[in-house]
């Protein structure tokens, strides 16, 4: 699944007329030019909530109100109850900013929603098409007088999103202020409740480090940094699951539960909500003592003032990991000389390296769930001919496919089910009015992955069931190209995925062609499916052997076909001539690829050798599985279509020694390797 979208927004059903309950664009989204103004169906009534919010603002004496779309752990995934701007707008996409003042209303988002947003929103707001807060600051200034000041929630704000906002409004003449009363939930009556179910401690044969051994690993770590910090703060939600080894339900398709942790080198308090600890689990957390690893639980709610009165303590030093603390945790860790500061926590970069057990289940867990991706596959060759498949009830059975696995915990993310031109853009899922029926003619691109309670899974194959055009064949063979040079690629240990990102798109620009999103991110181990800070991205961390990233590499020709082959795979070491200490990938998702796409003129023979390793791989592991499960027709149709490849010579477009030396020429120019 992509961790970026860089496409246009979801116009898709006035494209063709190969559309399920689809209806005219006319009718579907608002028009305010109009006396009265048009407003379609989708459209929800804010004039209420608006009212009351601006009784709020007039009470606290700003003059305006900044509404983001991310919850007090700036997670990627929120809970309806952190859903503030959908409440507030009625638009319900994921990314967006909402500012009200005192007068007026406006929302910014990116052109994968605009649609979304004018079907959605009535005419009390203005879609801003921008999604810098330099757009919004600009605004602020021209709406907001002078010398007034604009309020927002820093539980919402990162770091960066509050400087940012002071450098562009610094010399406007209007200021920020601070209300940790989030003024939203004020005037939000119905706001759903944090869900009620217990939390629960991952079971033994799936962890390797108990939560005391890790929490020791942690403080040593702290002990270790030169600049002696005395505690650590907690604010990302897989940090404090993965330390103590305990899962929830609190966000949609991750499970993770609202907390915090401080750590210092002789205390742990654990900050949820207390009353879903069932006597079970305080003994397991040992949470009647007051030792070193005893876990002092603490209300959710009670972080910042529990945090203040640790920093009045002197000779302590708080440090925090700055990608996912609040500010207004940050703001009252004061004076500065208080604070220690890095991108991520010790916590997130030692997760990111699996210990033996948890790569062996992860491993596990993909083998499951190619089984569950080739039934589903068999399900599709079977139906689409019939023409009784759409891209809904596709997504719906692959998330049935899984279901019936082991250890199955739901679907890791809302399914990408994409045919023709909806598979054009990046991040598109299916809804009533741009639902497509699959078709023989047409190209289909399916996103998904699973929750299991050994792993968390991410696949993206690209099929087509009938006769594809040569520029799709060439595009989808270069596509798996690029993905297969980053996944056989050796480099040194420490490397960052940065350095390496352009091999999976060198066999795309050799022809003109290339893709707007990220080319890989982290994932983890019954946790989120985009799990930082791993991944190919500028601010992603050097790769070292345990991690787990997925591969993407991707094609979209706009209001035609889109193409993305990924996998997840593993840092693993690997022996060379001379050097030690080298790493290069182990692909663990094991799920075929359709040899109609491929073009075997365009491959070099490593890429094809590459492949026919690949394919003995999934034979092995995944015909032991289908036997297990007394799979037989399933079995039979993995053999199909992992035969292997006649590995000849071919005038490849991309030789190794060229793809070596660029990715050597990217390294020196960041100065990393």
């Amino acid at each position: 699944m992509p961790s970026f979208s860089w496409l246009l927004a979801l116009y898709l059903a006035a494209l063709t007329g190969n559309t399920d309950g689809a209806v005219a664009r006319e009718s579907t989204e608002r028009n305010c030019s109009l006396t009265p103004p048009y407003l379609p169906s989708t459209a929800v009534n804010t004039s209420l909530q608006l009212e009351e919010l601006r009784v709020q603002m007039r009470a606290m004496n700003i003059s305006a109100y900044i509404i983001p779309a991310t919850d007090a752990h700036l997670s990627e995934y929120i809970a309806p109850r952190d859903a503030r701007l959908a409440f507030m707008t009625g638009f319900t996409g994921s990314a967006g900013t909402a500012v009200v003042t005192l007068n007026k209303a406006a929302l910014w988002t990116d052109s994968r929603y605009w649609v979304q947003a004018e079907r959605q929103m009535d005419c009390n707001w203005e879609l801003e098409k921008d999604v810098s807060i330099s757009s919004v600051a600009e605004w602020l200034i021209s709406e907001v007088p002078k010398g007034d000041e604009i309020g927002f929630d820093p539980f919402l704000f990162s770091l960066k999103t509050q400087g940012d906002y002071n450098i562009n409004l610094e010399s406007s003449d209007r200021s920020l202020k601070s209300i940790t009363e989030n003024l939203v939930d004020k005037v939000w009556k119905d706001r759903p409740s944090v869900p009620p179910d217990s939390l629960t401690r991952l079971p033994d044969r799936v962890i390797q480090r108990t939560w005391q051994e890790k929490v020791e690993h942690i403080r040593t770590q702290m002990g270790d940094n030169p600049y002696k910090p005395t505690g650590l703060l907690l604010s990302a939600l897989d940090e404090t699951a993965w330390l103590f080894n305990m899962r929830g339900n609190d966000i949609p398709y991750n499970p993770f539960f609202y907390s915090y942790t401080l750590l210092t080198m002789d205390e742990i308090w654990l900050f949820l909500h207390v009353e879903r600890v069932t006597e079970e689990l305080k003994v397991y957390l040992n949470a009647s003592c007051e030792g070193a690893l005893c876990v002092q639980l603490k209300g959710y709610d009670t972080i910042l003032d529990h945090l203040k009165n640790y920093v009045t303590r002197p000779g302590v030093k708080v440090w925090i990991g700055t990608e996912y603390t609040n500010y207004a945790l940050y703001e009252v860790i004061t004076p500065q000389d208080k604070l220690l500061t890095s991108s991520y926590s010790p916590v997130l970069t030692t997760k990111a390296v699996k210990d033996e057990t948890e790569q062996q289940i992860l491993r596990d867990a993909h083998v499951r769930d190619a089984v569950a991706v080739i039934q589903f596959l068999m399900w599709l060759e079977k139906t689409v001919p019939e023409g009784n498949a759409t891209e809904l009830t596709a997504a719906e059975y692959v998330d049935k496919c899984r279901s019936k696995q082991k250890d199955s915990r739901g679907p890791s993310f809302a399914t990408i089910s994409a045919s023709g031109p909806n598979a054009a853009l990046a991040h598109y899922s299916p809804t009533k009015e741009t639902n497509r029926r699959l078709t023989v003619d047409e190209m289909y691109l399916v996103d998904s992955g699973g929750q299991y309670l050994d792993g968390t899974t991410d696949i993206t194959r690209t099929v087509h069931w009938g006769k594809p055009t040569e520029m799709q064949k060439e595009a989808f063979t270069r596509v798996l190209m690029g993905n297969i040079e980053i996944s056989r690629t050796i480099f040194p240990s420490g490397t960052r995925g940065v350095n390496m990102e352009m091999l999976g798109r060198r066999a795309l620009w050799e022809v003109g062609l290339n893709y707007g999103h990220g080319t890989g991110h982290g994932v983890g181990n019954y946790f989120g499916v985009h799990e930082w800070p791993v991944g190919f991205q500028s601010n992603n961390i050097g790769f070292r052997a345990g991690m787990f990233t997925s591969i993407e590499p991707g094609y979209y020709k706009e209001n035609d076909f889109g193409i993305r082959i990924e996998d997840v795979a593993v840092v693993v070491p690997v022996q060379t001539k001379y050097g030690n200490n080298y790493l290069t990938f182990d692909t663990v998702s094991l799920v075929p690829y359709d040899r109609k796409l491929i073009d075997m003129s365009l491959l070099s023979s490593e890429q094809l050798h590459w492949l026919n390793k690949y394919y003995e791989t999934i034979r092995s592991l995944v015909g032991a599985e289908l036997d297990n499960q007394g799979l037989r027709e399933e079995k039979d149709w993995m053999l199909r279509n992992t035969e292997p490849f006649a590995e000849i010579g071919s005038s490849a477009s991309v030789s190794s020694s060229s793809l070596t030396l660029i990715a050597l020429a990217v390294a020196m120019l960041h100065n990393i390797v």
